[in-house]
């Protein structure tokens, strides 16, 4: 199968390159110079130069997106967010409409946290968005390729859990408290942390994209809820660091702004379709991510 990863270069499509390249042909959408002939440079502005190599591919995993990380969330910077997002997969729609021989599959990033960050019960993939910005951010990148589906291609959306890994991502910020021996609860650490090991989602994501049945939004999260109090608790159990430097909401507004809602906010959530259509996963168990992740 020849795949296209657009945001291949990023924590997320370099592990998929890696994971897929093993069993299948894989190329990058790029804007740099390429330098090898899996790369194919785009500017990610127009569909100039590269639209017709998708009539070569059988798949396309679009998972472009400028990080949530990055502060302050200025209104700026929340339209630098939509935009690396949202232009992306409108020309990615753009292109399929052009391209002469379809690919069959497309699967598109985006985020848990379209159900919103409270909220009562546990929310899965017919929960409806919330009102807040990150739910409405998810519903512009998910209406940005609304198109593809139309045309026929297997499209599937991906809502995505903090993904965990040894190296980039969030996960080494996370911790990094717990290291220096100030680690504690966000908030009063009731609130859910939805998160998911690097391995069960690059092998979810293969699953998907090789099960012809699979079609439609698949949150992509650990089983097990999780509270951000839990979370923090077995880095500390892991690393064997004092827990007990717990940061209240109000004071990490004042450094963070907005953006302390990844932090002190979160709904729980469950993979129901995954699992559902037959999906395991390796890492369900925190204590044992947590040690694969910090000990390893």
């Amino acid at each position: 199968m020849n795949i296209l990863i657009a945001g291949g270069s990023g924590f997320l499509g370099t592990a998929l390159n890696e994971r897929l390249a093993k069993k299948h042909k894989v190329y990058i959408l790029t804007r740099r110079t390429p330098k090898s002939a899996n790369r194919i440079q785009w500017d990610a502005k127009t569909t100039s130069g590269w639209v017709q190599r998708l009539d070569d591919m059988d798949a396309v995993i679009h998972v472009t997106g400028y990080g949530l990380e990055r502060w302050p969330w200025t209104q700026r910077q929340k339209q630098r967010f939509a935009a690396s997002r949202v232009i992306p997969g409108l020309l990615l729609a753009e292109a399929f409409e052009k391209s002469s021989r379809r690919p069959r599959v497309f699967i598109q990033a985006s985020g848990i946290n379209r159900y919103g960050l409270r909220g009562d019960g546990v929310a899965d993939e017919s929960t409806p968005p919330a009102e807040d910005f990150l739910a409405q951010l998810t519903v512009q990148w998910e209406d940005a390729t609304k198109r593809i589906e139309e045309l026929g291609v297997r499209r599937i959306i991906t809502r995505n859990a903090v993904v965990l890994a040894r190296r980039g991502g969030l996960f080494s910020l996370m911790a990094l408290p717990v290291r220096l021996f100030f680690g504690g609860n966000f908030s009063d650490g009731k609130q859910a942390m939805n998160w998911i090991h690097i391995n069960d989602y690059v092998n979810a994501i293969q699953f998907l994209l090789e099960n012809e049945t699979a079609r439609g939004p698949y949150n992509m999260i650990a089983p097990a809820p999780t509270s951000s109090a839990d979370f923090m608790r077995a880095i500390a159990k892991t690393l064997r660091r004092p827990f007990w430097f717990h940061l209240p909401k109000w004071l990490l507004r004042l450094p963070l702004g907005e953006m302390s809602v990844l932090l002190t906010e979160g709904r729980y959530a469950q993979p129901k379709r995954l699992l559902e259509l037959g999906f395991q996963f390796k890492f369900e168990n925190l204590d044992e991510a947590m040690k694969d992740l910090l000990l390893a």
